[in-house]
């Protein structure tokens, strides 16, 4: 069974859900969600506040404080084969960096697969713990994100300045 819960964040309110003790989505509001990922809402249509939820939660606010570079949460990724290598590759990339599409496409084994990877990336079930908004253009301009530019953007600043105010 699914369980959801919400989180007001400075990006907007997240959309938690867990699945099999793991966490299975990351949405912001205006996020095209897949449909084998839609949210089940508990009957009762009050949040789920189980310990994993909590402790996502947790790790979310130390992110967008500056605290937090990288998340420890078990997570359940629903996709194909392919998605499931993209979103992985994703994983890699550390925090405060970007890579191009086209770098992902390497990564993955298939340096021609550019596109794939732009759909993989849009099809992310798990937003910021599976860090699609390091994606750019190649030109290093900023592509499209599930929670449009501004978020994308903010959370890259957040990065960027977390790691400035790091090396001081």
């Amino acid at each position: 069974m699914k369980k959801v819960s919400y989180l007001n964040s400075p990006i907007g309110v997240l959309e938690i859900v867990e699945q099999d003790a793991a966490i299975a989505g990351l949405y912001f509001s205006k996020h095209k969600k897949m449909p084998d990922c839609e949210p089940t809402a508990p009957a009762s249509g009050a949040e789920a506040e189980t310990p994993l939820i909590k402790k996502t939660k947790t790790q979310l606010e130390e992110y967008f404080a500056g605290k937090r570079r990288s998340f420890d949460l078990p997570l359940c990724l629903i996709g194909t084969e392919f998605q499931c290598s993209v979103w992985e590759a994703l994983k890699n990339i550390p925090y405060g960096q970007t890579r191009a599409y086209s770098d992902i496409a390497a990564d993955v084994g298939n340096p021609r697969a550019c596109r794939a990877v732009g759909m993989a990336n849009n099809r992310n079930p798990i937003s910021i713990i599976i860090p699609c908004h390091r994606v750019i253009g190649k030109d290093k301009s900023l592509t499209g994100y599930g929670g449009g530019l501004e978020a994308k953007r903010f959370l890259l600043e957040l990065e960027e300045e977390t790691l400035k105010t790091a090396r001081k």
